[in-house]
């Protein structure tokens, strides 16, 4: 059977019609269940509507929390011989975009007896200032990478 070499199609995703943003529509998205795409944005907008009133500056919030949650290197297990290794790879920056949106909504959903909108504006908050679950997460993506330095040459 030949190996085919050829790679899907990248779409292109629209900005979102309140803020512009690529970003925001990546988060709407995600946050989305079921194809409730109203409550979704409802959730998102409420959202960066309590972390400030002017859209530049909220959005400007965003994008720093994203780059506090965004991984540089992620772990892959790699079976060599009998034994598998985790090994250290690079992370291209659409796939460590897409990480930072799960961890922080994840994040956001494992907090308890909030709405859901409050629990995401906590979690944008405390991830902007470098602080949150989210961020602890990356943060021990990296310390795994960095005890697991050895096997990077398997990572061909």
């Amino acid at each position: 059977m030949p190996r085919s070499d050829r790679k899907g199609k990248k779409r292109i995703t629209k900005p979102d019609l309140s803020y512009h943003s690529v970003l925001v529509t990546r988060f709407i998205h995600k946050v989305m269940e079921r194809g409730k795409l109203t409550l979704a944005e409802k959730v998102v907008y409420g959202a960066l509507e309590r972390v400030n009133e002017n859209k530049k500056e909220s959005l400007d919030v965003l994008k720093k929390a994203m780059e506090n949650v965004m991984p540089r290197v992620e772990i892959r297990p790699k079976r060599v011989g009998g034994a598998t290794y985790q090994v250290p790879i690079p992370v291209r920056h659409d796939r460590s975009e897409s990480l930072a949106i799960r961890w922080i909504l994840a994040a956001a959903k494992s907090r308890k007896g909030l709405p859901t909108e409050e629990k995401l504006f906590a979690e944008i908050k405390e991830a902007a200032s470098g602080l949150g679950a989210a961020v602890k997460k990356r943060e021990a993506m990296h310390k795994m990478a960095e005890a697991n330095k050895a096997f990077a040459h398997l990572r061909w």
